[in-house]
């Protein structure tokens, strides 16, 4: 019974024309993919986390390969707006005790002769104790995990523009 309910599943799936939005999106970055990241002046370290962060994605998401500008069928420029931190969460003696991060990516996709400018947004909340300053843990963290969210939301751009280039 277990393998004919799965076999009516996979079915259901293949006759929709269902896609993951992973092949979606590799049909329009390619195989081969290289990236650059403009260097931030007032925050080089956070710069580095990004680039770490774009890196992983590109591996993990578009399940393309990393390589040289000249190999590449998609090149990416990647610069970010300084992170902002907004109060979210006050105490009953009005205290901070949360905080979100916000993060902007500026992406330049260069493909087939072809650019395309996209903006995407990452936020990520986190908690401080009463009265304490953000350590550089929470704003790294921050950063990460807001960069992460902001390269997903770039994927699902690309997932959306492969999506209708398909129909």
């Amino acid at each position: 019974m277990r393998y004919v309910l799965t076999f009516l599943i996979a079915m259901i799936f293949i006759s929709c024309g269902y896609k993951p939005s992973s092949k979606l999106s590799r049909e329009v970055m390619g195989e081969k993919i290289s990236t650059n990241i403009i260097i931030s002046a007032q925050d080089p370290e956070n710069t580095v986390i990004i680039k770490d962060a774009v890196d992983t994605a590109i591996i993990e998401v578009f399940h393309s390969s990393l390589v040289k500008k000249s190999e590449s069928e998609t090149h990416l420029d990647l610069s970010i707006a300084a992170p902002t931190y907004t109060p979210i969460v006050y105490d009953k003696d009005g205290f901070i005790i949360g905080y979100r991060m916000s993060l902007t990516l500026s992406i330049m996709r260069h493909h087939s002769g072809l650019s395309k400018k996209y903006l995407a947004l990452g936020t990520y909340d986190f908690a401080v104790e009463k009265n304490a300053v953000v350590t550089d843990k929470q704003r790294f963290d921050a950063i990460r995990f807001s960069a992460d969210k902001a390269i997903r939301s770039f994927v699902a751009q690309v997932s959306a523009e492969g999506a209708r280039a398909n129909k």
